[in-house]
């Protein structure tokens, strides 16, 4: 799969077809986080997110359950 053809925008989408709110994304970030740092990190760069973003988005994960 190319992940410029299905990048963070296209995984945002997908979540909210399936009925899940930016509180439940903040707690999938959270449990991602909180269970496999590493591949979420990997995940995160796969779907094309800046590095700045990245960092963000980690360091919120592990701190809250809500997505920034």
């Amino acid at each position: 799969m190319n992940n410029r053809a299905f990048g963070k925008e296209a995984w945002v989408e997908m979540f909210r077809a399936v009925g899940l709110d930016e509180a439940t994304m903040g707690r999938w970030h959270h449990e991602f986080e909180t269970r496999w740092p590493d591949a979420h990190e990997r995940f995160l760069a796969w779907l094309g997110v800046p590095e700045g973003d990245i960092a963000r988005i980690r360091q919120s994960s592990r701190s809250a359950t809500q997505h920034p």
